[in-house]
This record gives C-alpha cells, sequence and structure tokens, in this order.
C-alpha cells in the first residue's frame, strides 16, 4: 500500500506540475490505494469490535445483567482477553455470594479486567482499613467502583500513608474508602495540595494550629479532598462575606459544623444563602437572626430553596413560631412527609408546643413513638 511520505515524494518529483494537477494526482492515489492509516477524518465510519460472544456466555451464566453491563461500560464486552471467572473465584474466597459477584460485574464490568495478583495486592491494602473481608464485600456490595476504579494499587498505598500521618485514625480511612473512595484515586500530590491549602487558611485566620485544623476538616468532610481548592476557597470566602464574620468567627465556624458544606457548589451555596435570607426576612428575622441560624446549624444552607421553604410553612402551620425554629434548627433535618406525620400525631394528642417546646421533634423514632405512647396514656388518664 502506498504510504503517505511516498504520496510526499512523488508530488516532490513532479514540480512541473500545476497546484490543482498535483491534488489531482493525490487524490488517484489515495482512490487507488485507500486512505492511509491516521488519514481519516470521519471516525464514526471506522469498524468497531465486535462483542466478545464467549465473554457473554461466561456472564449469562454468572447471573450478571448483560444489558446493565452494556450500558455502563459497553468497551469492557469487547475485549478479547478478560477474568471473570478468576474474580469470581477471589470473591467467592472472600465471602462474597454469587448474587453479590453478579451484581458486582452488572453495575461495575471493568472489575473483569484485574488480574488475580492485583485483586490479591488491593484486597490486602484494604484490610489495613477494614477489620474482615466481610466488610470490603458489603462495600464492593454497595459501591463497586469504590474498589475497582483505580487500578493503581501503589498510589492507594501511598495515599493510605499519607493520610494516615495526619493523624486520620483506622475510622476516619474507613468512611473515607467507603463514602469517598475517589480520594484513594487522586495522586497524594493532589491530595497534599488541599492539606497545605487548609493549614493556610488556618494561618490567615488566627488559628494556632494548622495541621489539627486541616485534620478536623477532613474528618468532618470526607468528601473536600475530592474538590478543588478553588471550590473550597470560594465557599470560606462567600460565607465570611454573606455573614459579615470575623477571622475568629469563621475560624470556629469552619473548625466546626460548617465544615460539612465546603465541598458544595459554590453557586449552589449563594443561591441557597439568597433564598433563606429571602424567606427569614419574610418572616421577620434579622441579619443577625439570620447569621446565628447559619452559625448554629450551617446545614440549612444543603437544603434546596423549595425543601427548605416547604418545612418552614409546614412548621409555622403546625403552630411552631420562628423563634423555636432558630432556636432549634435541627428540626429541618428531617423530611417533610416526617414533620407533617409528627405535627399531626401530635396535635391528635393536644400537645402544647408553647408550653412544651419543640424539642421532640427532635427524636429518633423510636424515642417517638414512645413518647407519643405516654401522652396518649396520660391523655386516657385524665379523660377518665
Amino acid at each position: 500500500m502506498a504510504s503517505l511520505p511516498g504520496i510526499r515524494a512523488f508530488l516532490r518529483t513532479r514540480p512541473s506540475l500545476s497546484g490543482q494537477r498535483a491534488l489531482g494526482s493525490v487524490r488517484v492515489l489515495l482512490t487507488a490505494t485507500g486512505p492511509p492509516r491516521g488519514f481519516c477524518s470521519d471516525a464514526s465510519k471506522l469498524p468497531v469490535n465486535p462483542e466478545n460472544q464467549s465473554l457473554l456466555q461466561n456472564l449469562s451464566r454468572m447471573g450478571v445483567d448483560v444489558n446493565m453491563a452494556r450500558r455502563r461500560q459497553p468497551g469492557v464486552l469487547r475485549r478479547e482477553c478478560t477474568n471473570e471467572k478468576g474474580l469470581s473465584r477471589f470473591l467467592q474466597g472472600k465471602g462474597a455470594s454469587l448474587r453479590v459477584i453478579a451484581g458486582i460485574v452488572s453495575r461495575y464490568p471493568r472489575a473483569i479486567t484485574r488480574s488475580v495478583e492485583h485483586l490479591e495486592q488491593r484486597w490486602k491494602l484494604w484490610r489495613n482499613v477494614f477489620q474482615t473481608d466481610a466488610q470490603i464485600v458489603s462495600i464492593l456490595d454497595r459501591s463497586p467502583e469504590s474498589f475497582f476504579r483505580s487500578s493503581d494499587n501503589g498510589n492507594l498505598e501511598k495515599n493510605i500513608a499519607f493520610l494516615t500521618s495526619l493523624g486520620l485514625n483506622g475510622k476516619d480511612l474507613h468512611r473515607m474508602l467507603s463514602t469517598a473512595p475517589r480520594t484513594f484515586s487522586n495522586s497524594v500530590e493532589l491530595n497534599k495540595q488541599m492539606v497545605e491549602f487548609l493549614e493556610d487558611v488556618c494561618a490567615e485566620l488566627g488559628g494556632s494550629n494548622p495541621e489539627q485544623f486541616a485534620k478536623t476538616v477532613i474528618s468532618r468532610n470526607l468528601y473536600i479532598l475530592i474538590r478543588s481548592t478553588r471550590r473550597v476557597r470560594a465557599n470560606i470566602d462567600n460565607l465570611r462575606a454573606s455573614l459579615h464574620l470575623s477571622d475568629s468567627e469563621l475560624l470556629a465556624l469552619l473548625q466546626g459544623h460548617g465544615a460539612d458544606i465546603l465541598d458544595l457548589s459554590s453557586e449552589y451555596l449563594k443561591k441557597n444563602f439568597r433564598s433563606l435570607r429571602q424567606k427569614m426576612t419574610s418572616l421577620g428575622c434579622k441579619e443577625e437572626d439570620l447569621k446565628k441560624l447559619i452559625i448554629s446549624y450551617p446545614m440549612v444552607l444543603y437544603i434546596g430553596p423549595e425543601t427548605l421553604n416547604t418545612k418552614l410553612d409546614c412548621l409555622l402551620k403546625g403552630g411552631i413560631t420562628v423563634s423555636q425554629i432558630l432556636k432549634k434548627p435541627k428540626v429541618l433535618d428531617y423530611s417533610t412527609q416526617n414533620i407533617m406525620e409528627r405535627l399531626q400525631e401530635l396535635q391528635r394528642v393536644g400537645y402544647d408546643f408553647h408550653k412544651n417546646g419543640i424539642n421532640i421533634l427532635d427524636t429518633s423514632r423510636k424515642r417517638f413513638v414512645a413518647k407519643m405512647e405516654k401522652l396518649a396514656s396520660e391523655e386516657g388518664t385524665q379523660q377518665l
């Protein structure tokens, strides 16, 4: 087959040809020989490898939802070399059922591309954090990506060592691997950048222990290491400006529950703040009330405007005052449905919020049921 360099050489040997005739020669040559590799500009016309039929049969016998796997990672089904049988034997040896294994491969097909040697090494690293194989199997059942997403075991090992050096304990790493596994896919340098950024923030605000500050923020917000320093900086600056916080106030907020909201999108945070301010102002609250609310319960900024307004309206219609909500904002933690059901039950027994307060709304379901049984019994005694 003629090559592209050959075409160029051909053109250089024919200086008498005009540009148009030279282009025509190229076209003739390309028509005769076909486009050289990499020359075609229409990628959609390139042939796509067919799916590996033997692999599809193996997956079907394993109980894998092939259609789901095809939607998730279609390229895996076209591979010639995979390790689905080795993966199944490995996971069964760790206590995973066939149902769990099928679910893992259905939701994260790339798992079948890992060698047994790789799996053994990665499992060993995870066991440095988790106490039993069953704990790891449970996480893989819920979120297979957390274990199989990265293939770099060396990076995982370095990240575990680095995060441990910060003073994070086994419980912290356990939670991080369970809920924010992408932290361990980051390069160690990237995680170091966030830690150094947090230490700098502490120093800027007059904190005396930057290392402890960084550890505290990461322990409170496990997702922060998979966010950018730009996002976290924007949220810190927005909180300071919106609430008119002093350095000491901002430092205290970030070391407390304020850390929980630092991973939010900065635009989402600003939108929720504007909506909250508008709603609280309409209810007669002052800027100082808004500031106290957010400082005491920063998670209020996690709640979307529509949901938050619905919850507030529900509480107010149920006979609860704005001042009571400001004193006990954690009642907003509960779903709108939960709040409505509890208010209805309390109304049936004639519960007086002005006299007894609203602490009863901020209790576990078990404690709430026990309290309702007691109130119902007292009501029955009074009627007798």
